[in-house]
């Protein structure tokens, strides 16, 4: 007997073969005979829609005029050389800049900046580049709207204003005229969800219209040699809209997050053809624009200048970048047989499981009271790095005594109890040592990184890390706990 799988398979190849039509899932492309209200790909509800029948036909046979293929050595691969777009940040992110024909797509939350951001890079690339204008096509907003925000943000100078046009759009077919016609070095699409294809079936956004956009786009980037950057919408759950195909087909991926109330902007990539995936770029909104940071290690950090109960401070990678930043936590009684736990910035299990280590290993008990965990400003922790400074914060908040000044906490927490070593400790302690700080409390084996001129205080068990970093001795031998001074 067939699988059902099979069976839907067979239904529509029979469909196309007599010319009926076929219902297809807007989120991921499924095909099915009939209709159906759930997908039975990506499970969505209410994404099934009718598509007309598929052309048949001869398949793709050899074209007979072609460019022949010429040797490596022949190609010039000058052509390929990145060009600044005159944003620090924005470049570190890229690599270098924007490479000739690469299709950039940038991916954000609704209101978080990213056609600020966009129009920031066509106002400096427009000032400060050569050849070409920069064309931005915008399918969301009016010319008009575009340019009350270039003036707000100041991206309407005098040296970019002659170079940079504006055009509103949503045909497929004007966007490539335009592009064609006016030959310029930089284009800019606001957004890929809105330009649609009449030569295609489905609503602007849709699988096939996604598919076909990206694809002639593309396609005129190569061919003109011209680079282009995309701007799409994410879905509730934070992924690009539309086939994952459009994230394979462009060369790169960026997204662009943060908070709706902090003013920081982190831009990440997820994917890059022409440089590292593991760089972000911060930058802080205002109603001015974009400024980027070129140290940003001092805003995830207090600004009193003192040591507080409850208070760490660790290093941490992003990308190639350390960034100095700050863990709070506060402990405070809670009701009895449900505690609640709180986190900004750290997952939530990682709090569960270094009280569940506080409590097994050094014998510190949090079963009725509430813990709350933060990372000033907002940014998120990724990486077990930061695990050492977050359970010396909850230990400091817990018995009421700050960390000596200038003191760093850099190391994983094992479920054992044991520290355990972290990439890149160099270069983490480094940038302590050029921020000020003095004492670092590492794992075991750390003394290669010596040479950044902090003193380094290694431990291998959560009870050691706590009695080195604690003014006062509250762990006695084996790590049982010793007092509570709570009226400290």
């Amino acid at each position: 007997m067939l699988s059902g799988v099979a069976r839907t398979v067979r239904s529509v190849e029979a469909n196309k073969s007599k010319g009926r039509s076929e219902f297809q899932c807007g989120e991921c492309g499924w095909t099915t005979a009939k209709w159906v209200g759930k997908c039975g790909e990506c499970q969505a509800w209410g994404t099934v829609t009718e598509v007309g029948a598929a052309k048949t036909g001869p398949r793709t046979v050899a074209a007979r005029h072609i460019s022949l293929a010429q040797p490596i050595t022949e190609v010039d691969g000058g052509a390929g050389e990145a060009v600044a777009t005159g944003i620090a940040e924005f470049d570190r992110v890229l690599g270098s800049g924007l490479v000739p024909g690469a299709v950039i797509l940038l991916a954000g939350e609704p209101g978080v900046g990213k056609s600020t951001l966009l129009l920031e890079v066509a106002s400096q690339y427009a000032a400060t580049g050569s050849g070409g204008p920069v064309l931005y096509i915008t399918g969301e907003e009016a010319v008009s709207q575009v340019k009350r925000r270039a003036e707000r943000i100041g991206a309407s100078t005098p040296r970019s204003a002659s170079r940079l046009l504006l055009a509103a759009e949503t045909d497929l077919a004007h966007v490539l005229g335009q592009i064609e016609a006016l030959q310029p070095s930089l284009v800019i699409v606001d957004s890929v969800q809105t330009i649609a294809s009449v030569e295609v079936d489905g609503a602007p956004g849709g699988v096939a219209q996604v598919r076909e956009v990206a694809a002639a786009l593309i396609a005129a980037a190569k061919s003109s040699n011209v680079p282009i950057l995309l701007i799409g919408h994410v879905t509730k759950d934070g992924t690009v809209a539309g086939p994952r195909t459009l994230e394979h087909l462009v060369d790169v991926v960026l997204q662009f997050e943060g908070e709706s109330h902090t003013r920081l902007r982190l831009l990440r990539s997820l994917k890059n053809r022409y440089g590292p995936t593991d760089e972000i770029g911060c930058f802080e909104i205002s109603e001015y624009g974009l400024t980027g940071y070129v140290d940003p290690s001092g805003i995830f950090m207090s600004q009193n200048g003192t040591s507080a109960a409850g208070s760490c401070i660790t290093v941490s990678m992003e990308g190639r970048r350390p960034i100095a930043l700050e863990i709070q936590a506060l402990v405070a009684p809670g009701h009895a047989g449900n505690p609640r736990r709180a986190t900004l910035g750290i997952e939530t299990s990682r709090l569960s499981m270094l009280l569940a280590v506080l409590h097994r290993h050094a014998g510190i008990p949090f079963a009725d009271q509430e813990v709350y965990l933060s990372t000033v400003g907002g940014v998120r922790l990724t990486g077990p790095a930061g695990d050492l400074a977050a359970a010396l914060a909850i230990v400091s908040s817990h018995f009421g005594f700050a960390l000596p000044p200038r003191y760093i906490a850099i190391g994983e927490i094992g479920l054992a109890g044991d520290i355990r070593s972290v990439p890149g400790l160099e270069r983490r302690l480094t940038e302590a040592a050029r921020l000020g700080f003095t004492h670092a409390i590492v794992p075991p084996g750390s003394a290669p990184a010596k040479k950044a001129q902090l003193k380094l205080l290694e431990v291998s068990h959560i009870a050691e890390a706590i009695e080195t970093a604690l003014p006062m001795p509250l762990l006695g031998p084996g790590g049982n706990l010793r007092r509570v001074p709570r009226s400290a």
